[in-house]
């Protein structure tokens, strides 16, 4: 390192050692997670920051910022632009500080992230579909009015306010410390967490962690140098951004060890990993961290080692959390989804069911067609092992089926779940939605004794963990023969009810 280099590294230390952060945000606790600590055989932390006032870490370099306003800046107000976190730590430093404050936030960002800044006083602006639109209007405003602009992560003040995160980490954690990771948006954190760790702990490992699709630091990494990658995908909407900032790449682009990236399924399945060993709720981008630990795990196949995730905040859109249950069973390898062909003759559900075996299954998708061949969508419930899923598409094989791997496949994933279509004789079919107790064989024995007496022209079954399994079954049942399916439906020991005139089945399963 050059001269000037270490003259800029010592000057950002300084910053991050004098930043009064602490006017307004908590030292947030270094938490053991023992679930994942034992599943990973390594030994994990997490760093709550979503713990902060306002459930992130962007209130510590925004009130930094602030307070390095000069006695004019502070009359004349501040404006910034934010996907969310770092306008809420703007609006409660101008808060406390008695400065005006103007966020223009995405017209993407969740509206619980909107509804709070202006809890918090500041006026919230909704301005394009992504950081770049709002941080353009966010600049002409600055201009037009004088207010100074507040950078969420080009700053350098900004850049030590978050610093003081690793100042955190590397006095709660005693002994050795192999690597933290770190989520990356535009780099304020992650510069933040370098400038402080490499100069006090250089053997500790800075790992960046970004989402498959807004993998901004890597790209620049790869390139020498910044580059925009384009449109980005929104799921993780607390780091998606397009081109990494100057400043943090200038600071972490000769010091960072590596960027890891991960996909949505991932971070679902971190979200829950959060969830279990703190009981809380993490959004996306509070949980990148996590994915990125348990991705770069398992790449080097690491046993013992001392490793810290940074959870960077927890401002999550409650309805968002059904996405994130579904894909989580993905990402952590716990559930395969298939497209199987079976052949269009009675026998058929009950040879398909022999083909999983003792594996659970999550979701049996069907709906009758009018040729030879039957296109099933089935979910199946897995272990963790991520070579579980080969075995369940050979042992379906074996019985002759043909089998296709959705699991994969972001349409199938997104969409096609929930259309798997066809046509039936509506004259013929009865239309019954079925409650029975779960347990491993109880689908498979319930098919069996519909099945065996009358073709089933729909059926429909999901299921994750819950006690009851819920099915809706279209069966094909002659005038002739609606005494017999009565009695047998009395006979058969599961809550049933008919729903063969419900207008919605009418309207959409004709």
């Amino acid at each position: 390192m050059g001269s000037a280099n270490e003259a800029a590294a010592d000057a950002l230390l300084e910053r991050i050692l004098r930043a009064p952060v602490y006017d307004v945000a908590v030292e947030t606790p270094l938490e053991p997670a023992e679930r994942l600590s034992e599943r990973l055989g390594n030994r994990v932390w997490i760093k709550r920051e979503d713990l902060q006032p306002i459930f992130s870490f962007k209130l510590r370099g925004a009130y930094n910022r602030l307070r390095s306003l000069s006695g004019e800046e502070r009359k004349t107000g501040v404006v910034a632009a934010s996907a969310g976190n770092h306008a809420q730590g703007v609006a409660l430093a101008s808060s406390r500080l008695g400065v005006d404050a103007q966020i223009v936030m995405p017209r993407t960002t969740p509206q619980i992230k909107v509804d709070a800044v202006r809890r918090l006083g500041a006026r919230a602006i909704l301005e394009g579909d992504g950081y770049d639109d709002a941080a353009a209007l966010a600049r002409r405003l600055s201009d037009e009015e004088g207010r100074a602009f507040v950078h969420p992560y080009d700053d350098l003040d900004v850049i030590a306010g978050q610093g003081t995160i690793a100042m955190e980490i590397l006095r709660q954690h005693r002994g050795h410390l192999d690597a933290i990771f770190v989520p990356v948006g535009g780099g304020g954190l992650v510069a933040g967490i370098v400038a402080y760790v490499k100069r006090i702990s250089p053997e500790t490992k800075v790992i960046g962690v970004e989402p498959e699709d807004a993998a901004c630091l890597a790209a620049a990494l790869a390139a020498g140098e910044r580059v925009d990658v384009g449109p980005v995908g929104l799921f993780a909407d607390g780091v998606a951004v397009r081109q990494v900032g100057e400043r943090p790449f200038e600071v972490v682009r000769e010091a960072i060890d590596e960027v890891v990236t991960v996909g949505i399924d991932e971070i679902c399945a971190a979200i829950r990993d959060v969830f279990d060993d703190t009981r809380s709720i993490a959004e996306p981008a509070g949980a990148l961290a996590v994915a990125g630990l348990k991705r770069w795990v398992a790449r080097e196949e690491a046993r013992g080692a001392a490793l810290v995730a940074i959870d960077s905040g927890a401002n999550m859109n409650f309805d968002r959390l059904r996405h994130v249950a579904e894909r989580a069973e993905i990402g952590e390898h716990r559930e395969a989804l298939l497209a199987v062909t079976i052949p269009e003759r009675p026998g058929a559900f009950q040879a398909l069911c022999r083909g999983l075996g003792n594996y659970a299954v999550t979701e049996f998708n069907y709906r009758y067609g009018e040729s030879s061949a039957a296109h099933v969508f089935v979910g199946v419930g897995l272990s963790g092992d991520a070579s579980e899923r080969a075995r369940v598409m050979d042992g379906l094989r074996g019985e002759g089926f043909e089998v296709v791997d959705m699991t994969g496949n972001e349409l199938a994933k997104l969409h096609v779940r929930f259309m798997v279509g066809g046509r039936a004789d509506r004259a013929l079919e009865r239309l019954f939605r079925f409650e029975f107790p779960e347990r491993p064989g109880a689908l498979a024995r319930f098919l069996e004794a519909v099945g065996g007496r009358w073709n089933i022209s729909l059926f429909h079954y999901r299921n994750h963990g819950a006690a009851y399994g819920r099915v809706l079954a279209g069966l094909e049942v002659p005038a002739e023969a609606s005494d017999e399916l009565d009695r047998f439906l009395e006979e058969l020991g599961y809550a049933w009810v008919e729903e063969t005139g419900n207008p919605a089945a009418g309207l959409f399963l004709g």
